[in-house]
């Protein structure tokens, strides 16, 4: 049966598992460790991808990212095939190093963000690569140490991890390092990894599959909802710039256009940033970074206002269908 392709989606999470063929070694010594880390790191930097946790094995890694661009693929194959040259150079061999095909699973933010940076990163640890978690707090080769200011890796977005905890760094760690011991106990999560979770509904005694794809984890809101959200991104003939997103939508909401870069916070103004927040990155591919700094938020609250527009316009099927009508007449009007 053919394969489904892989839903690459700009701002939203993804998922990455690449395992070596045959389950063979990847990484022979610290050498190797240390020139992936450095293809990873340019890449990331060169083609502004969002790296929010990672770990290597011994035979496998484990990449949570979030695209800026539709370019997941473009940056897999030149990470992979780079590496692979190298490592095989280097150990005098010759062939394919990874499974043909990595593995990448869509994420839906809440509630998976978290729940995914604890998995990644408690991975040395099952493994029994390191004994215990102040062990894992000095394992050089995951991101778990970076954010737990044990090493440096600038690429990694630490900060958007942190501030779900606290606003304080010190604070911020102490909460954090206890929520990723509290997943120890755990087990192995094998939910988290297996993408497209069957949602299952009881209708007048009846079971009824909702929908479903094994390519996403998430609810079958969000399944249908990345369905809809890449259509409507497809059908952009016009790519929408973020100055006239804000210049579409605040009026339609009575806010002026130079309000939404206050911090004030509830009513009109706080749903139109949410919108905006929403469409900006999961629609139109903008990077947190770049929606943040036009609104006068955080990334991090980007993050939490796209998850709070996606539900505004779930909750309210009219308005969603007046801001895609608003959003198609603006990119396809000369």
């Amino acid at each position: 049966m053919p394969r489904a392709a892989r839903l690459d989606i700009a701002g939203v999470l993804q998922h990455v598992i690449v395992r070596g063929i045959e389950r063979r070694n990847i990484f022979i010594d610290d050498q190797d460790r240390t020139s992936f880390l450095d293809r990873l790191s340019s890449l990331l930097v060169n083609m502004e991808m969002e790296c929010l946790a990672w770990a290597l094995m011994r035979n496998h890694v484990h990449i949570l990212l979030r695209p800026s661009d539709n370019n997941l693929g473009q940056f897999m194959r030149r990470l992979l095939t780079g590496y692979a040259v190298t490592f095989n150079l280097r150990h005098h061999r010759s062939g394919h190093l990874f499974q043909n095909r990595y593995k990448s699973i869509v994420c839906e933010d809440d509630p998976y963000f978290l729940e995914l940076v604890r998995y990644i990163h408690l991975n040395p640890l099952r493994a029994g690569l390191v004994n215990d978690i102040r062990g894992l707090k000095q394992y050089p080769w995951s991101g778990h140490s970076v954010i737990m200011g044990a090493r440096k890796f600038p690429a990694q977005k630490v900060d958007e991890v942190l501030l779900y905890f606290s606003t304080k760094q010190k604070l911020a760690r102490e909460n954090y390092q206890k929520f990723v011991e509290d997943g120890i106990r755990l087990g192995k999560r094998t939910e988290l990894v297996g993408g497209g979770l069957v949602r299952v509904l009881k209708v007048a005694g009846n079971e009824v599959v909702s929908a479903y794809d094994e390519r996403i984890l998430g609810s079958g809101d969000f399944v249908e909802l990345l369905r809809k959200e890449k259509v409507i991104a497809e059908r952009l003939e016009v790519h929408l710039t973020l100055p006239r997103l804000v210049e579409i939508l605040a009026p339609k909401y009575g806010v002026p256009p130079e309000d939404l870069c206050q911090r004030r916070r509830g009513g009109p103004l706080s749903e139109v940033k949410s919108i905006i927040c929403h469409i900006a990155t999961h629609c139109l591919g903008f990077s947190g970074e770049v929606v943040g700094k036009s609104l006068g938020i955080t990334r991090s609250g980007v993050c939490r206002g796209a998850a709070r527009g996606q539900k505004i316009l779930e909750e309210d099927l009219a308005r969603r269908d007046e801001v895609e009508d608003l959003i198609n007449r603006s990119t396809t009007s000369p």
